[in-house]
């Protein structure tokens, strides 16, 4: 049977694990209590034996004797205790406070334990009255944001359908508004007013009712005060919608029309014709229509996670109370529990009826009535983890490291890294295989990360936003990257055993290629199958980077650029493979085509800078978001890196003491500033303040010696390149080896960086109390800018 301590800390929510009961605490009081009640010694029970007979008996004891067994004998079924209400100063909170009514022999344990219990108790009502009015404000915020959202829609299909039945009179094709757009750098204004010069009195009639509607959502009109105001007959309105700039066209929109409102200072009035005004309008309505559904969906996460926290809190107190009852040998937990179950956190049923509320809300508008849908949305279901998949990981494993074995034996046997027969092997096949092992390193390392959040409570999928239901388990990521070896690997055995038997070595180098393409289209393969939802995401993320700037920056997307800049050399590598098959150079074997190509080595700059490149402009888009100034400091780390990059590059080419000079600043300057970020920013260490030396107050490992063997190894790895400009002469083979363990070496680094940068994250949101996504609304006062 699992105790109920492990069962609570696999169950509760890591992010509120602070607000939770303390229930070791409480096990240790309890513990002092059973200590406190051991019985004495027999030394000691002599002692008091033989003080006591110095007084001699009395003809009183059998009386005395009558009455204490007579007390304890009514005090099992009296209350022990008296858990009393008061409120607390300066506030209209309740707190509660425990009295002990009958004497128990260890009474200052006892009264310990209550006064925890209490301070528990008031905790942890606290904490749920708290979370329950900030969600149950955020829930009249949504349904006013839905009311606005539908008065808008039936704007739309009115207009729509009188502009059918209008056809024939054109100056009334936009309907009853005539709808412009303009953006804000991270909004998008609705402004409408009435057109025409003479409107009929119904179709006036009908829109003052929805303006009316739209007014007692908090919709306010421009330069009228009332609601009968009009100008020039035409009343108009102003309401901001907040669709955030998350694609490239909303960017760009927003940035020109920021400019033009700068230079101008008069923004557009209208749209002329009806048609593309229209469309526009719809597809803005589309997107506040899937960001309330988002909201919805979160709070309905978050009022999940509050019956959670009651449930399981309940649960706690009545566990630790029977604890108690044994221990004491007394009937305390009936008293306590019927004031538990009277506190707000139990009695309180607004959580409950709230769930139910946007249960019915989001049948009703989200899913056409169909509540499958709903509870798809709503309670998505996770992903049994299938023992085929452990099989599948041990038998591919088994497959690599056989055919691995074989692989070394044929290389040896065929002398493929002999200096004299090795420079083809190693121009040609090389750089292709050294792709996918450091890609099959990566995702190995990504595996272990997975399963180190998991065993550590480390939220990944909310710190991601992934989905719980289809993201990748730390098995799978095992199991794609040992699949992926044995593939690459017994290509590269067929590779030797078709150069050994003689075949075209045009066709047989050939075989990278092919390997290549058939990865390439798994990985973008349409059908479902092979995990396409991570593919497709990993697309989407890769797309988002590629585009920075232009893509609002989210923190997979700082995540996986940062696993970019540790896969530079792997980057370099593709671009070999790729002049080596598209010059053709794989049937000629001319090597110095790709090498000695002016555009090859002006590329090697490029892919050297791209991965900076890219997280600069993600730091760049963030300081123009949040206004913060550390990411302009950020942003300034890849910038030295870039330039520390570019030094080492030229250097390589141009070997004279003024480079050597210029390698050794840039390369301490960048080393120095990234150590700091990695250690201070990124991972919240060397805090001198801390209670923890020189590490953070909140640690999620117990050991602390592996916080300190951690910075050293992350110092040891970070300084790498020094070897780049120690001048050691090597043979080719030897080189393009060192150069795979030095690139093996950075990724290791960064998957032990993974670990502590999500961590800090994971520290950040605990302190906060953070387990729902903050969501923006899209419809407010555009006065209130």
């Amino acid at each position: 049977m699992v105790k109920f301590s492990k069962e609570l800390e696999a169950q509760l929510i890591p992010e509120w694990k602070e607000a939770f009961v303390n229930y070791w605490q409480l096990k240790k009081q309890v513990k002092k209590i059973k200590l406190a009640r051991k019985p004495k010694p027999p030394q000691q029970v002599a002692n008091s034996i033989n003080t006591s007979s110095e007084f001699g008996f009395s003809i009183f004891d059998p009386i005395r004797s009558y009455f204490s067994s007579a007390r304890s004998s009514s005090s099992t079924t009296a209350e022990i205790i008296k858990v009393r209400r008061k409120m607390m100063a300066g506030s209209d909170h309740e707190v509660y406070q425990t009295d002990l009514v009958h004497l128990f022999s260890e009474e200052d344990e006892v009264k310990a334990f209550f006064e925890k219990l209490d301070g528990e108790l008031n905790k942890v009502n606290q904490f749920y009255m708290a979370k329950e009015k900030e969600f149950m404000q955020r829930g009249d915020i949504l349904n006013k944001q839905l009311d606005i959202l539908m008065d808008l829609k039936r704007i739309l299909s009115e207009n729509r359908r009188r502009v059918k039945s209008s056809s024939n009179n054109s100056s009334v094709s936009g309907g009853v508004f005539s709808r412009s757009w303009s953006s804000s750098p991270r909004s998008s204004d609705f402004s409408g007013e009435l057109t025409g010069g003479e409107t009929p009195k119904s179709e006036q009639s009908e829109t003052e009712e929805v303006i009316a509607a739209l007014e007692k959502n908090g919709v306010s009109f421009v330069n009228s005060n009332t609601r009968t105001k009009m100008n020039n007959n035409k009343p108009k309105m102003a309401l901001r919608v907040d669709i955030p700039a998350t694609t490239p066209t909303r960017t760009i929109t927003a940035v020109t029309s920021m400019l033009w409102e700068d230079l101008i200072n008069n923004p557009k009035k209208g749209e002329s014709g009806g048609g593309g005004g229209d469309h526009i309008n719809r597809k803005k309505i589309q997107c506040a229509e899937k960001m309330i559904r988002s909201a919805f969906v979160e709070l309905y996460r978050g009022l999940g996670l509050l019956k959670t926290y009651s449930s399981l809190n309940m649960v706690a107190f009545t566990k630790i109370l029977k604890k108690f009852d044994k221990v004491a040998n007394q009937q305390a937990s009936p008293s306590y529990l019927r004031e538990v179950k009277k506190s707000h956190f139990i009695s309180s049923d607004k959580a409950v009826r709230l769930m139910d509320e946007v249960e019915c809300i989001f049948t009703k508008h989200f899913a056409n009535n169909d509540r499958k849908k709903t509870m798809k949305f709503l309670r998505p279901q996770q992903q049994k983890e299938s023992h085929m998949v452990t099989f599948f990981v041990g038998l591919f494993t088994g497959c690599f490291v056989s055919l691995f074995s074989v692989y070394a034996i044929l290389a040896h046997l065929s002398g493929i890294f002999s200096p004299t027969t090795g420079r083809s092997y190693v121009e040609t096949v090389y750089p292709v295989f050294s792709v996918f092992a450091l890609l099959s390193l990566h995702l190995f390392m990504y595996g272990c990360n997975l399963f180190m959040w998991k065993a550590t409570r480390i939220n990944h999928n909310f710190i991601f936003e992934f989905q719980p239901s289809n993201s990748l388990k730390y098995r799978d990521s095992f199991l794609i990257c040992t699949t992926f070896m044995t593939s690459v690997v017994g290509a590269m055995v067929i590779h030797l055993l078709l150069r050994a038997a003689g075949f075209s070595p045009s066709q047989v180098d050939a075989i990278p290629g092919v390997l290549i393409l058939i990865f390439i289209a798994l990985l973008i393969c349409p059908f479902d199958i092979l995990y396409r939802p991570t593919r497709y995401y990993f697309l989407r993320i890769m797309r988002n980077i590629a585009c920075s700037p232009l893509y609002k920056v989210l923190l997979v997307d700082i995540f996986m650029a940062d696993q970019l800049t540790s896969q530079i050399p792997l980057l370099r590598h593709m671009e070999s493979t790729a002049c080596y098959f598209i010059a053709g150079t794989f049937k000629t074997h001319r090597y110095e085509t790709c090498n000695s190509g002016k555009l090859y080595r002006d590329l090697v700059y490029l892919i050297s800078f791209l991965p900076y490149y890219w997280r600069a402009m993600q730091c760049l888009r963030r300081y123009i978001e949040e206004s913060d100034v550390n990411q302009l400091a950020n942003m300034g780390k890849y910038v030295s890196a870039m330039l520390a990059a570019g030094a080492r590059l030229t250097y390589a080419k141009k070997e004279n003491h003024l480079w050597f000079a210029i390698v050794l600043v840039t390369s301490a300057f960048a080393t120095i500033y990234q150590l700091y970020w990695d250690f201070v920013k990124d991972w919240g260490l060397l805090n001198p303040k801390s209670k923890n030396k020189w590490l953070r107050d909140d640690l999620i490992l117990k050991n602390k010696s592996i916080y300190y063997m951690s910075i050293g190894l992350n110092v040891v790895l970070r300084v790498a390149w020094v070897e780049t400009v120690m001048g050691f002469r090597f043979k080719m083979v030897e080189s393009r080896m060192l150069d795979f363990f030095l690139a093996s070496l950075e990724v290791i680094r960064r998957g032990h960086w993974n670990f502590y940068r999500l961590e800090n994250e994971h520290v950040s949101n605990v302190g906060k109390c953070k387990a729902v996504k903050p969501v923006t609304v899209p419809f407010r006062d555009a006065d209130s800018d």
